[in-house]
């Protein structure tokens, strides 16, 4: 059984790694499939159709149904072009994949606004562009999906990618934001970190003894077992799943709290400079996170 038979589905930077792998499935699924990708090098130069052009022909191989596109999610008119073309060639719009990314990675005191700049543009900004541009087609039929890629740099932290974390959180609070206005017309919006080998991922320095550790477990990591989690979001199976946070390694899948309160001050009399450092901080001493990253925590092999 298809369980996206006749869907039109979108995904950006699905030309290659875990977006190829997603978009490669939800044609399986009998999805129609928008394959966003620019074809640009990881230092964001040169842009060729050949990625998405090439994942087309491998769903038209399996008689699937797919359309390359070339547009930068990274702006507005970009984004409303990609979407239009699924309007166009499918007449209508079912699901977004919001999977396009890169990487500048480089320690906080020594990044600049360029790099900064270029991250939030194509992580956040470009997350934001593809589904505003959606968001009214979801509207109109009263029904729609968005899984968007967040990352356990961003939920738990990472080395040198202040501009990554930042993004990817952004992501998380944008996918809430989408889920809480657009709740009330059946429009469903949910965030998966996921944990794969990947172009992007190969670029991170490896030229530690730790390094080199933790990049032969990398290599262990298939983008392609992104793809069924991703997908099962989009079905109608899971219309009653939003405003989520998971993660997808190899064969597990997480779900992921949320920020809550977890411990609480209060004095009938106020707050003073003194007391606060007196009292409050010492009464939430030992519930504070340590300053983990996030291979501290996932400190187990993938399964």
């Amino acid at each position: 059984m298809k369980l996206l038979e006749d869907k039109v589905i979108v995904v950006t930077g699905a030309g290659a790694g875990v977006g190829r792998g997603i978009a490669i499935e939800a044609a399986r699924q009998g999805a129609k499939v928008i394959v966003n990708d620019l074809g640009v090098s990881m230092d964001g130069s040169g842009a060729s159709a050949g990625p998405a052009q090439q994942v087309v022909a491998e769903i038209e191989e399996l008689g699937g149904t797919a359309s390359a596109n070339t547009d930068s999610v990274a702006e507005w008119d970009g984004a409303q072009r990609i979407i239009q073309q699924a309007i166009d060639l499918y007449g209508r719009i079912d699901g977004v994949v919001n999977n396009a990314g890169n990487l500048r990675d480089v320690l906080f005191h020594k990044m600049t606004e360029e790099e900064f700049d270029a991250v939030i543009k194509v992580h956040l900004k470009g997350t934001w562009n593809v589904s505003r541009a959606a968001a009214p087609h979801f509207k109109e039929q009263q029904s729609g999906a968005f899984v968007h890629m967040t990352s356990t740099s961003g939920l738990i932290g990472n080395l040198a990618q202040a501009n990554y974390m930042s993004a990817k959180m952004g992501i998380v609070g944008l996918s809430k934001s989408i889920s809480l206005d657009l709740e009330r017309f059946n429009v469903r919006s949910n965030c998966i970190a996921p944990f794969a080998f990947t172009r992007m991922v190969s670029s991170i320095p490896a030229d530690t003894p730790e390094g080199k550790a933790r990049m032969e477990v990398n290599m262990r990591l298939e983008a392609d077992k992104i793809a069924p989690f991703t997908l099962a979001l989009l079905t109608d199976g899971a219309s009653h799943v939003s405003g989520q946070i998971f993660a997808v390694r190899n064969n597990e899948i997480f779900l992921f709290s949320q920020p809550r309160p977890i411990r609480t001050a209060h004095n009938s009399e106020g707050w003073t400079v003194e007391t606060c450092l007196e009292r409050a901080i010492p009464m939430f001493e030992s519930s504070f996170y340590p300053l983990d990253k996030s291979r501290d925590v996932f400190t187990w092999d993938p399964v």
